[in-house]
């Protein structure tokens, strides 16, 4: 029973001080994975743009755009043009409800991020955490996720990114691939570093939601291109190399 109590403690300390930022599970390095990057929204704030793009471990920043069939981020111009003033390699997404119809969710996204050249491509956020109530089918999601992107195609053409939690993975994407459409995987991996076989399995891994970077107050999410990749031409042709 003691030793039941004391290991509770090691935990519920452990998790106190992962959820302060004072613990992190990964740290790749810059060795092993040279293209690191954030990912943003209202949450972090005001963002010092120009201190953020000086540092070597954030090549690149993907930032909430939109969510559902009509809430946009409060912060998305403003980080979308600072950001790019800067110099930074910039990316959308959308955090995709299961509870609108694709298409009228795709129309928020049309009215909201720019279409501009040399950007990462459009991201969907799919995941169960801060979604509705409702349980799709996998008939069901693939439908409407499928009715989502052929609403972007004229707009945004280059294959998507689908930001994923392992929950949403193993219920929705495996062994379902083909029933949804071609895509990069940004795949989220907080607590170890998911396995990797040239860059096949994940583009995207993010590593942590409690990091620190320099211009930004508070937490902030950590991400790394598989480690094969040194630049963004190969991974994501749209995007000139930086």
């Amino acid at each position: 029973m003691i030793g039941a109590i004391a290991i509770l403690a090691v935990a519920s300390t452990a998790y106190f001080a992962y959820d302060f930022g004072m613990l992190r599970f990964n740290n790749p390095s810059l060795s092993t994975y040279p293209i690191q990057g954030i990912d943003v929204s209202h949450h972090q704030g005001d963002i010092d743009w120009k201190t953020v793009a000086a540092q070597p471990n954030v090549r690149f920043a993907i930032m909430k755009a939109t969510e559902g069939g009509d809430h946009k981020d409060s912060r998305f111009a403003d980080n979308w043009q600072r950001a790019g003033d800067a110099g930074m390699v910039r990316g959308a997404y959308h955090f995709f409800t299961f509870c609108r119809p694709g298409k009228d969710q795709a129309q928020n996204v049309l009215a909201t991020v720019p279409r501009q050249p040399g950007t990462l491509p459009i991201t969907v956020d799919l995941e169960f955490v801060g979604n509705c109530n409702k349980v799709p089918t996998v008939e069901e999601m693939a439908t409407e996720v499928n009715a989502f992107f052929a609403e972007l195609k004229g707009a945004f053409p280059e294959k998507p990114i689908f930001y994923v939690t392992q929950e949403f993975y193993d219920q929705y994407l495996k062994g379902n691939e083909s029933r949804f459409p071609d895509h990069y995987l940004w795949l989220r991996s907080v607590f170890q570093e998911p396995a990797q076989q040239g860059c096949g399995r994940w583009s995207i891994w993010q590593f942590s939601d409690n990091g620190s970077v320099n211009g930004i107050q508070g937490a902030v999410d950590l991400n790394a291109l598989c480690p094969s990749e040194t630049g963004f031409a190969h991974l994501f042709p749209a995007v000139a190399a930086k």
